[in-house]
């Protein structure tokens, strides 16, 4: 699946204050390696930069798109273009951040305790999740996969991201190879401009991504058109026009 850093960071602001949160929550900590996995267009990596100032800060990310712009941003910061998936470096590293791509990536039951293994006793693993699969912008874009001419090409598109378990479940997959972890969930309303327009822009840069890909210009054209008009359903707009989004979130820190 390919990625537009430059959708992306169309809602920079709103897209970067979930890193904030889970900077915030990481334990003190003299870090001397910090890795950003899934580091996009490189906003979470400066935080990490800022934040961390003394350590060797790295970001990875699938997306050469993305790893491009992060460089132009950061031109001091190595950044490296591989799969999350696949990422093999022993470590050790006392910060692991993963804002916003485990969920891209399955069976977190054997994932998770494999990236604790990779840090410095102290060290800590930070994550963010979107825990909006139930929402009604993801369930319309199944519902408009599935049900438009083009179903048999999405068919593979809502199997893209990983069905998350509940906090307790992460608490549990954790706790045994931690000493301390920490999880929570937060609702961001998130206000978009544009009314149910604004919405379709922001998912354009993430979640709609599989299920556009696979279509030419005009199927693409009128898969958003449908999709518009659901989404203006799902979502009505306020007397100015804007639109709170409802955004949930699955927090993690877990320290060894």
């Amino acid at each position: 699946m390919s990625w537009s850093a430059k959708q992306y960071v169309t809602f920079e602001q709103e897209r970067t204050r979930p890193s904030r949160d889970l900077l915030a929550a990481i334990p003190p900590t003299q870090a001397g390696s910090v890795i950003d996995l899934g580091c996009g267009p490189g906003n979470s990596t400066e935080l990490l930069v800022e934040h961390f100032n003394s350590a060797t800060v790295r970001g990875l990310d699938s997306s050469s798109d993305m790893v491009d712009a992060a460089r132009k941003r950061l031109p001091a910061v190595a950044f490296d273009t591989a799969d999350i998936g696949q990422w093999d470096e022993p470590g050790p590293f006392d910060v692991i951040f993963a804002n916003a791509v485990l969920q891209w990536l399955p069976d977190h039951a054997t994932l998770l305790p494999s990236l604790v293994g990779k840090l410095a006793p102290g060290g800590s693993l930070a994550i963010q999740m979107p825990d909006n699969l139930h929402q009604p912008s993801h369930r319309l874009m199944r519902e408009i996969a599935a049900n438009g001419p083009w179903a048999s090409q999405l068919a593979a598109a809502a199997d893209s991201r990983t069905e998350m378990a509940d906090a307790s479940a992460y608490y549990s997959i954790l706790k045994p190879h931690c000493s301390r972890v920490d999880v929570w969930r937060t609702t961001y309303h998130h206000p978009l401009a544009g009314g149910a327009a604004g919405v379709v822009e922001w998912f354009k840069g993430s979640a709609l991504r599989p299920f556009l890909e696979p279509l030419d210009e005009a199927q693409r054209e009128q898969y958003l058109a449908r999709y518009l008009k659901a989404i203006e359903q799902a979502y009505p707009a306020q007397d100015d026009g804007t639109v709170l989004l409802p955004f949930p979130r699955l927090f993690m820190v877990a320290t060894r």
